[in-house]
């Protein structure tokens, strides 16, 4: 097979891999569905990424690093527009953590988690906090945002699923001020804007 070609197989079942693990998590996919998927062997998936966990790694290694980038009041409103309202569309329209959240069941799992979480987002936190506790203040409010992301796509609660960023906005403003002991935003500029395709506006 010519490199264009593999290259171009491997980039499909990446795609494949992204939503299947995205929908149905790491125990309900298997790699027969996955190529199928895309209409090849399911050998093409050891071949190019080793094994099932190396498809899986490798598909729900989108975490977002920029989250630094802005103004800091702005920051639990980044995350939010981040974790929440982003159109994730190769995730099926949801944040890469809430693939590896439907796996988590194995270990190594809810390590990559613990350390997607903890280095991107409750350290942001910590180092924002005014006051004492600074690192359990950081974990609540990020639990509550991963919360509120779960709420909303896995478990479709009506009033967080129909809502938008600015019905969020004065609450995130509320609770993020109070955990973090400083004056904090509701809104911020949308970060995930580019990842959304043209005419598909945050839910």
């Amino acid at each position: 097979m010519p490199k264009r070609d593999r290259e171009a197989t491997r980039a499909r079942l990446l795609e494949a891999a992204r939503l299947r693990f995205a929908r149905g998590g790491y125990d309900a996919t298997s790699v027969r569905d996955i190529a199928g998927d895309v209409g090849v062997d399911a050998t093409l998936i050891f071949r190019y990424f080793g094994s099932k966990k190396g498809l899986f790694d490798e598909a729900t290694a989108d975490i977002p690093q920029d989250l630094l980038e802005g103004p800091q009041e702005e920051l639990v409103a980044r995350m939010l527009r981040t974790v929440v309202f982003a159109d994730w569309a190769m995730y099926g329209g949801e944040h890469p953590l809430v693939a590896m959240l439907r796996s988590s069941a194995h270990e190594d799992t809810r390590q990559r988690i613990r350390q997607e979480v903890c280095d991107t987002y409750v350290r942001a936190l910590e180092d924002l906090v005014q006051g004492e506790d600074a690192q359990l203040r950081a974990e609540l409010l990020s639990a509550w945002l991963v919360g509120i992301g779960i709420l909303r796509s896995v478990v479709a609660t009506p009033a967080l699923a129909g809502a938008a960023a600015a019905d969020l906005a004065p609450h995130v403003e509320t609770v993020a001020s109070g955990l973090l002991g400083r004056p904090m935003s509701g809104t911020a500029e949308d970060p995930s804007a580019e990842r959304r395709a043209p005419g598909v506006s945050e839910g």
